[in-house]
Protein backbone atom coordinates (compact mmCIF):
# COMPACT_ATOMS: atom_id res chain seq x y z
CA UNK A 1 0.00 0.00 0.00
CA UNK A 2 1.35 3.42 -0.97
CA UNK A 3 1.88 5.88 1.85
CA UNK A 4 4.20 8.81 2.53
CA UNK A 5 6.64 9.11 5.46
CA UNK A 6 9.10 11.69 6.71
CA UNK A 7 11.30 12.25 9.79
CA UNK A 8 12.00 15.77 11.04
CA UNK A 9 15.37 16.83 12.52
CA UNK A 10 13.90 16.89 16.04
CA UNK A 11 12.90 13.22 15.77
CA UNK A 12 9.19 13.57 14.98
CA UNK A 13 8.04 10.98 12.46
CA UNK A 14 5.20 11.58 10.00
CA UNK A 15 3.08 9.20 7.95
CA UNK A 16 0.26 10.03 5.51
CA UNK A 17 -2.12 7.57 3.87
CA UNK A 18 -3.86 8.99 0.77
CA UNK A 19 -7.63 8.74 0.53
CA UNK A 20 -10.08 10.31 -1.92
CA UNK A 21 -12.70 10.94 0.78
CA UNK A 22 -13.77 14.56 1.50
CA UNK A 23 -13.27 13.71 5.20
CA UNK A 24 -9.72 13.87 6.54
CA UNK A 25 -8.03 12.69 9.72
CA UNK A 26 -4.86 13.71 11.52
CA UNK A 27 -3.42 13.23 14.96
CA UNK A 28 -0.51 12.47 17.24
CA UNK A 29 0.36 9.06 18.65
CA UNK A 30 2.60 9.44 21.71
CA UNK A 31 4.65 6.55 23.07
CA UNK A 32 3.52 7.04 26.67
CA UNK A 33 0.91 5.20 28.68
CA UNK A 34 0.00 3.75 32.03
CA UNK A 35 3.04 1.48 32.23
CA UNK A 36 5.35 4.52 32.09
CA UNK A 37 4.02 6.05 35.32
CA UNK A 38 6.10 6.18 38.48
CA UNK A 39 4.74 4.44 41.57
CA UNK A 40 3.14 7.68 42.83
CA UNK A 41 1.66 8.55 39.42
CA UNK A 42 -0.99 5.83 39.04
CA UNK A 43 -3.53 7.18 36.52
CA UNK A 44 -1.44 10.22 35.54
CA UNK A 45 -1.05 9.27 31.85
CA UNK A 46 -4.83 9.26 31.43
CA UNK A 47 -5.17 12.42 33.54
CA UNK A 48 -2.68 14.26 31.31
CA UNK A 49 -4.64 13.18 28.22
CA UNK A 50 -7.76 14.85 29.70
CA UNK A 51 -5.84 18.01 30.60
CA UNK A 52 -4.47 18.48 27.09
CA UNK A 53 -7.83 20.02 26.21
CA UNK A 54 -7.89 22.44 29.16
CA UNK A 55 -5.53 25.15 28.01
CA UNK A 56 -2.25 26.07 26.33
CA UNK A 57 -0.12 29.20 26.40
CA UNK A 58 -2.29 30.50 23.54
CA UNK A 59 -5.73 29.05 24.19
CA UNK A 60 -8.24 28.55 26.96
CA UNK A 61 -10.32 25.36 27.18
CA UNK A 62 -13.33 26.83 25.37
CA UNK A 63 -11.12 27.98 22.48
CA UNK A 64 -9.72 24.47 22.10
CA UNK A 65 -13.17 22.88 22.05
CA UNK A 66 -14.61 25.43 19.62
CA UNK A 67 -11.71 25.41 17.18
CA UNK A 68 -12.78 22.21 15.39
CA UNK A 69 -16.40 22.05 16.54
CA UNK A 70 -17.15 25.39 14.86
CA UNK A 71 -15.97 23.87 11.57
CA UNK A 72 -18.06 20.72 12.06
CA UNK A 73 -15.04 18.65 13.04
CA UNK A 74 -14.35 16.42 16.04
CA UNK A 75 -11.58 16.20 18.62
CA UNK A 76 -10.87 12.87 20.29
CA UNK A 77 -8.26 11.25 22.52
CA UNK A 78 -7.68 8.04 24.44
CA UNK A 79 -4.99 6.47 26.59
CA UNK A 80 -3.80 2.86 26.61
CA UNK A 81 -1.28 1.11 28.80
CA UNK A 82 1.48 1.96 26.32
CA UNK A 83 0.34 4.89 24.16
CA UNK A 84 -1.78 8.03 23.99
CA UNK A 85 -3.67 9.13 20.86
CA UNK A 86 -4.97 12.65 20.21
CA UNK A 87 -6.68 13.26 16.87
CA UNK A 88 -9.26 15.13 14.85
CA UNK A 89 -11.76 14.32 12.08
CA UNK A 90 -12.78 17.12 9.70
CA UNK A 91 -13.45 18.18 6.13
CA UNK A 92 -10.22 18.31 4.11
CA UNK A 93 -10.26 22.10 3.79
CA UNK A 94 -9.62 22.38 7.54
CA UNK A 95 -6.42 20.32 7.62
CA UNK A 96 -4.28 23.34 8.54
CA UNK A 97 -6.62 24.29 11.37
CA UNK A 98 -6.61 20.76 12.79
CA UNK A 99 -2.86 20.13 12.55
CA UNK A 100 -2.02 23.48 14.19
CA UNK A 101 -4.46 22.91 17.04
CA UNK A 102 -3.24 19.37 17.72
CA UNK A 103 0.39 20.48 17.75
CA UNK A 104 -0.47 23.22 20.22
CA UNK A 105 -2.31 20.99 22.69
CA UNK A 106 0.10 18.04 22.48
CA UNK A 107 3.31 20.03 22.91
CA UNK A 108 2.23 23.24 24.67
CA UNK A 109 -0.49 22.42 27.18
CA UNK A 110 -0.04 24.31 30.44
CA UNK A 111 -2.34 22.31 32.78
CA UNK A 112 -4.07 25.25 34.55
CA UNK A 113 -4.45 24.49 38.30
CA UNK A 114 -8.17 25.38 38.30
CA UNK A 115 -8.77 22.82 35.56
CA UNK A 116 -6.81 20.13 37.41
CA UNK A 117 -9.27 20.20 40.30
CA UNK A 118 -12.33 20.07 38.04
CA UNK A 119 -10.97 17.29 35.84
CA UNK A 120 -10.09 15.14 38.85
CA UNK A 121 -13.79 15.16 39.76
CA UNK A 122 -14.74 14.28 36.17
CA UNK A 123 -12.39 11.29 36.12
CA UNK A 124 -13.59 10.18 39.55
CA UNK A 125 -17.10 10.01 38.08
CA UNK A 126 -15.68 8.04 35.16
CA UNK A 127 -14.08 5.57 37.61
CA UNK A 128 -17.37 5.16 39.52
CA UNK A 129 -19.27 4.59 36.27
CA UNK A 130 -16.76 1.93 35.34
CA UNK A 131 -17.20 0.20 38.69
CA UNK A 132 -20.92 -0.10 37.91
CA UNK A 133 -20.08 -2.24 34.86
CA UNK A 134 -18.65 -5.56 36.11
CA UNK A 135 -18.41 -6.95 32.57
CA UNK A 136 -15.78 -4.27 31.86
CA UNK A 137 -14.19 -4.00 35.29
CA UNK A 138 -13.31 -7.71 35.35
CA UNK A 139 -10.86 -7.23 32.47
CA UNK A 140 -8.85 -4.73 34.52
CA UNK A 141 -8.87 -6.99 37.55
CA UNK A 142 -7.80 -9.93 35.41
CA UNK A 143 -4.82 -8.04 33.97
CA UNK A 144 -3.87 -7.07 37.50
CA UNK A 145 -3.94 -10.79 38.36
CA UNK A 146 -2.02 -11.86 35.28
CA UNK A 147 0.63 -9.09 35.49
CA UNK A 148 0.72 -8.93 39.27
CA UNK A 149 3.29 -6.43 40.56
CA UNK A 150 4.08 -5.07 37.07
CA UNK A 151 2.91 -1.73 35.60
CA UNK A 152 0.95 -3.56 32.88
CA UNK A 153 -1.36 -4.74 35.65
CA UNK A 154 -2.35 -1.19 36.61
CA UNK A 155 -5.73 0.05 35.44
CA UNK A 156 -5.65 3.13 33.21
CA UNK A 157 -7.94 5.43 35.20
CA UNK A 158 -6.14 5.34 38.56
CA UNK A 159 -8.12 5.67 41.78
CA UNK A 160 -9.54 8.32 44.10
CA UNK A 161 -6.39 8.42 46.21
CA UNK A 162 -4.00 8.99 43.31
CA UNK A 163 -6.29 11.55 41.66
CA UNK A 164 -6.38 13.60 44.86
CA UNK A 165 -2.61 14.01 44.70
CA UNK A 166 -2.30 15.19 41.11
CA UNK A 167 -1.22 18.80 40.53
CA UNK A 168 -0.47 21.05 37.60
CA UNK A 169 3.24 20.45 38.23
CA UNK A 170 2.75 16.67 38.08
CA UNK A 171 1.07 16.97 34.69
CA UNK A 172 3.81 19.25 33.37
CA UNK A 173 6.49 16.87 34.62
CA UNK A 174 4.90 13.90 32.85
CA UNK A 175 4.46 15.89 29.63
CA UNK A 176 8.07 17.07 29.66
CA UNK A 177 9.23 13.46 29.97
CA UNK A 178 7.04 11.92 27.31
CA UNK A 179 5.26 14.45 25.08
CA UNK A 180 8.28 15.14 22.93
CA UNK A 181 8.87 14.74 19.16
CA UNK A 182 11.10 11.66 19.29
CA UNK A 183 8.39 9.80 21.23
CA UNK A 184 5.59 10.84 18.87
CA UNK A 185 4.21 10.23 15.40
CA UNK A 186 2.08 12.66 13.40
CA UNK A 187 -0.27 10.56 11.27
CA UNK A 188 -2.90 11.57 8.76
CA UNK A 189 -5.26 10.17 6.16
CA UNK A 190 -7.13 12.02 3.44
CA UNK A 191 -6.73 13.86 0.16
CA UNK A 192 -4.34 16.57 1.36
CA UNK A 193 -1.11 16.51 -0.65
CA UNK A 194 1.99 15.28 1.20
CA UNK A 195 3.87 18.45 0.27
CA UNK A 196 1.28 20.58 2.08
CA UNK A 197 1.29 18.29 5.11
CA UNK A 198 5.08 18.56 5.34
CA UNK A 199 4.94 22.33 5.06
CA UNK A 200 2.24 22.70 7.72
CA UNK A 201 3.80 20.24 10.15
CA UNK A 202 7.18 21.92 9.85
CA UNK A 203 5.65 25.36 10.32
CA UNK A 204 3.64 24.42 13.39
CA UNK A 205 6.47 22.62 15.11
CA UNK A 206 9.02 25.34 14.42
CA UNK A 207 11.94 25.83 16.76
CA UNK A 208 9.94 25.91 19.99
CA UNK A 209 9.64 22.12 20.25
CA UNK A 210 13.05 20.85 21.29
CA UNK A 211 14.62 17.55 20.38
CA UNK A 212 13.73 15.06 23.06
CA UNK A 213 15.29 12.56 25.41
CA UNK A 214 15.51 8.81 24.67
CA UNK A 215 12.35 6.65 24.88
CA UNK A 216 11.31 5.31 28.30
CA UNK A 217 12.96 2.18 29.60
CA UNK A 218 10.41 -0.58 29.95
CA UNK A 219 10.97 -3.94 31.60
CA UNK A 220 8.94 -6.94 30.42
CA UNK A 221 6.65 -8.61 32.96
CA UNK A 222 7.96 -11.80 34.56
CA UNK A 223 6.12 -15.06 34.00
CA UNK A 224 3.84 -16.12 36.85
CA UNK A 225 2.27 -19.40 37.87
CA UNK A 226 -1.45 -19.73 37.07
CA UNK A 227 -3.62 -17.74 39.47
CA UNK A 228 -7.26 -18.45 40.42
CA UNK A 229 -9.39 -15.96 42.30
CA UNK A 230 -13.04 -15.44 43.22
CA UNK A 231 -14.36 -12.01 44.21
CA UNK A 232 -17.73 -11.56 45.85
CA UNK A 233 -19.76 -8.82 44.17
CA UNK A 234 -23.42 -7.86 44.47
CA UNK A 235 -24.41 -8.61 40.85
CA UNK A 236 -27.24 -10.60 39.28
CA UNK A 237 -24.84 -12.48 37.01
CA UNK A 238 -21.60 -14.26 37.66
CA UNK A 239 -18.82 -12.84 35.48
CA UNK A 240 -15.98 -15.17 34.52
CA UNK A 241 -12.70 -14.64 32.69
CA UNK A 242 -9.97 -17.19 32.04
CA UNK A 243 -6.79 -16.86 30.04
CA UNK A 244 -3.05 -16.53 30.04
CA UNK A 245 0.00 -14.88 28.53
CA UNK A 246 0.25 -14.50 24.76
CA UNK A 247 2.82 -13.15 22.32
CA UNK A 248 4.24 -9.64 22.31
CA UNK A 249 4.09 -7.25 19.37
CA UNK A 250 7.57 -8.08 18.07
CA UNK A 251 7.47 -11.84 18.49
CA UNK A 252 7.11 -14.33 15.64
CA UNK A 253 4.64 -12.79 13.16
CA UNK A 254 3.50 -16.15 11.83
CA UNK A 255 2.71 -17.40 15.33
CA UNK A 256 0.78 -14.24 16.11
CA UNK A 257 -1.31 -14.71 12.98
CA UNK A 258 -1.95 -18.36 13.80
CA UNK A 259 -3.06 -17.34 17.30
CA UNK A 260 -5.35 -14.74 15.77
CA UNK A 261 -7.08 -17.50 13.82
CA UNK A 262 -7.33 -19.74 16.90
CA UNK A 263 -8.88 -16.88 18.85
CA UNK A 264 -11.40 -16.24 16.07
CA UNK A 265 -12.27 -19.93 15.92
CA UNK A 266 -12.92 -20.03 19.67
CA UNK A 267 -14.84 -16.85 20.34
CA UNK A 268 -14.54 -14.30 17.58
CA UNK A 269 -17.35 -11.99 16.43
CA UNK A 270 -19.10 -14.70 14.41
CA UNK A 271 -22.16 -16.36 15.93
CA UNK A 272 -20.72 -19.68 14.76
CA UNK A 273 -17.67 -19.50 17.04
CA UNK A 274 -17.12 -22.70 19.01
CA UNK A 275 -17.72 -21.12 22.40
CA UNK A 276 -20.93 -19.42 21.29
CA UNK A 277 -22.26 -22.64 19.73
CA UNK A 278 -21.51 -24.61 22.89
CA UNK A 279 -22.38 -22.25 25.74
CA UNK A 280 -25.25 -20.33 24.14
CA UNK A 281 -26.78 -22.27 21.27
CA UNK A 282 -26.40 -25.81 22.61
CA UNK A 283 -26.66 -25.34 26.39
CA UNK A 284 -28.35 -21.93 26.79
CA UNK A 285 -26.03 -20.87 29.62
CA UNK A 286 -24.90 -17.43 28.43
CA UNK A 287 -26.02 -14.43 26.44
CA UNK A 288 -22.47 -13.37 25.59
CA UNK A 289 -19.18 -15.27 25.42
CA UNK A 290 -16.09 -13.89 23.71
CA UNK A 291 -12.42 -14.58 23.18
CA UNK A 292 -9.95 -11.69 23.06
CA UNK A 293 -6.28 -11.02 22.32
CA UNK A 294 -4.40 -8.05 23.76
CA UNK A 295 -0.91 -7.32 22.46
CA UNK A 296 1.74 -5.19 24.15
CA UNK A 297 5.23 -4.43 22.94
CA UNK A 298 6.86 -7.10 25.11
CA UNK A 299 3.98 -9.32 26.20
CA UNK A 300 0.35 -10.07 25.60
CA UNK A 301 -2.65 -11.96 26.90
CA UNK A 302 -5.42 -14.16 25.61
CA UNK A 303 -8.69 -14.25 27.52
CA UNK A 304 -12.16 -15.77 27.37
CA UNK A 305 -15.04 -13.96 29.07
CA UNK A 306 -18.66 -14.89 29.72
CA UNK A 307 -21.48 -13.93 32.04
CA UNK A 308 -23.95 -16.47 33.36
CA UNK A 309 -26.42 -17.26 36.13
CA UNK A 310 -24.37 -17.94 39.30
CA UNK A 311 -25.86 -21.45 39.46
CA UNK A 312 -24.23 -22.31 36.11
CA UNK A 313 -20.77 -20.82 36.68
CA UNK A 314 -18.82 -24.02 37.13
CA UNK A 315 -20.67 -25.87 34.40
CA UNK A 316 -20.08 -23.09 31.87
CA UNK A 317 -16.40 -22.91 32.80
CA UNK A 318 -16.05 -26.67 32.30
CA UNK A 319 -17.54 -26.31 28.81
CA UNK A 320 -15.02 -23.57 28.00
CA UNK A 321 -12.15 -25.82 29.11
CA UNK A 322 -13.54 -28.65 26.99
CA UNK A 323 -13.43 -26.42 23.90
CA UNK A 324 -9.89 -25.36 24.74
CA UNK A 325 -8.78 -28.98 25.04
CA UNK A 326 -10.36 -29.61 21.65
CA UNK A 327 -8.38 -26.87 19.88
CA UNK A 328 -5.20 -28.01 21.66
CA UNK A 329 -5.59 -31.66 20.66
CA UNK A 330 -7.29 -31.66 17.26
CA UNK A 331 -5.85 -30.43 13.97
CA UNK A 332 -8.34 -28.62 11.72
CA UNK A 333 -9.24 -30.29 8.45
CA UNK A 334 -8.23 -28.52 5.23
CA UNK A 335 -11.86 -27.63 4.53
CA UNK A 336 -12.45 -26.20 8.02
CA UNK A 337 -9.21 -24.22 7.89
CA UNK A 338 -10.14 -22.76 4.51
CA UNK A 339 -13.57 -21.75 5.81
CA UNK A 340 -12.02 -20.15 8.91
CA UNK A 341 -9.57 -18.13 6.82
CA UNK A 342 -12.37 -16.96 4.55
CA UNK A 343 -14.50 -15.89 7.51
CA UNK A 344 -11.63 -14.09 9.24
CA UNK A 345 -10.60 -12.23 6.10
CA UNK A 346 -14.19 -11.15 5.55
CA UNK A 347 -14.48 -9.83 9.10
CA UNK A 348 -11.23 -7.88 8.74
CA UNK A 349 -12.37 -6.48 5.40
CA UNK A 350 -15.57 -5.14 6.94
CA UNK A 351 -13.63 -3.72 9.89
CA UNK A 352 -11.19 -2.08 7.47
CA UNK A 353 -14.07 -0.29 5.78
CA UNK A 354 -14.35 1.83 8.93
CA UNK A 355 -12.06 4.74 8.02
CA UNK A 356 -11.49 5.89 11.60
CA UNK A 357 -10.34 2.41 12.55
CA UNK A 358 -7.97 2.32 9.55
CA UNK A 359 -6.59 5.73 10.52
CA UNK A 360 -5.90 4.72 14.13
CA UNK A 361 -4.30 1.45 13.00
CA UNK A 362 -2.05 3.51 10.72
CA UNK A 363 -0.84 5.60 13.65
CA UNK A 364 -0.28 2.66 15.99
CA UNK A 365 1.60 0.56 13.47
CA UNK A 366 3.89 3.41 12.45
CA UNK A 367 4.56 4.39 16.06
CA UNK A 368 5.68 0.88 16.96
CA UNK A 369 6.99 -0.60 13.73
CA UNK A 370 7.92 2.31 11.50
CA UNK A 371 5.71 0.98 8.70
CA UNK A 372 2.08 0.31 7.81
CA UNK A 373 0.59 -3.01 6.75
CA UNK A 374 -2.64 -2.86 4.76
CA UNK A 375 -5.32 -5.51 4.42
CA UNK A 376 -3.74 -7.11 1.34
CA UNK A 377 -0.61 -7.95 3.34
CA UNK A 378 -2.70 -9.25 6.25
CA UNK A 379 -4.73 -11.50 3.93
CA UNK A 380 -1.49 -13.04 2.60
CA UNK A 381 -0.35 -13.85 6.15
CA UNK A 382 -3.72 -15.42 6.94
CA UNK A 383 -3.52 -17.60 3.83
CA UNK A 384 -0.05 -18.81 4.86
CA UNK A 385 -1.12 -20.16 8.26
CA UNK A 386 -1.22 -23.98 8.54
CA UNK A 387 -3.32 -26.14 10.83
CA UNK A 388 -0.10 -27.40 12.42
CA UNK A 389 0.87 -23.85 13.38
CA UNK A 390 -2.56 -23.29 14.89
CA UNK A 391 -2.24 -26.46 16.95
CA UNK A 392 1.21 -25.35 18.17
CA UNK A 393 0.13 -21.88 19.32
CA UNK A 394 -3.07 -23.23 20.86
CA UNK A 395 -0.95 -25.44 23.12
CA UNK A 396 1.42 -22.58 23.95
CA UNK A 397 -1.34 -20.13 24.88
CA UNK A 398 -4.61 -21.95 25.59
CA UNK A 399 -3.55 -25.18 27.31
CA UNK A 400 -6.06 -25.36 30.22
CA UNK A 401 -3.46 -26.27 32.84
CA UNK A 402 -1.54 -23.02 32.18
CA UNK A 403 -4.50 -20.63 32.45
CA UNK A 404 -5.49 -18.26 35.22
CA UNK A 405 -9.09 -17.43 36.11
CA UNK A 406 -11.08 -14.72 37.83
CA UNK A 407 -14.74 -15.01 38.86
CA UNK A 408 -17.10 -12.33 40.10
CA UNK A 409 -19.82 -14.18 42.00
Amino acid sequence: MHYFTHTFPNGLRLIHLPSDSPVSYCGYAVHAGTRDEEAHEHGLAHFVEHLLFKGTARRKARHILNRMENAGGELNAYTTKEDTFVYSIFLEEHFGRASELLTDIVFHSCFPPREVVKEADVILDEINTYKDSPSELIFDDFEDLLFSGHPLGHNILGDASSLAGFTSEAGLSFARRFYTPAKAVFFSMGSTKPERILRLAGKHLGEEVLASTPPPLRTPPPLLSPQHKRIRRDTHQAHVITGGRAYGMYENAQKRMALFLVNNLLGGPGMNSRLNLSLREQHGLVYNVESNLTTYTDSGLASIYFGTDPRHTDRALRLVLMELKQVCNTRLSDARLTALKKQTSGQLGILGDNKENTFLTLGKQFLHRGSYEGLAEVFKKIDAVTSGEMLEVANEVFAPATLSSLIYT
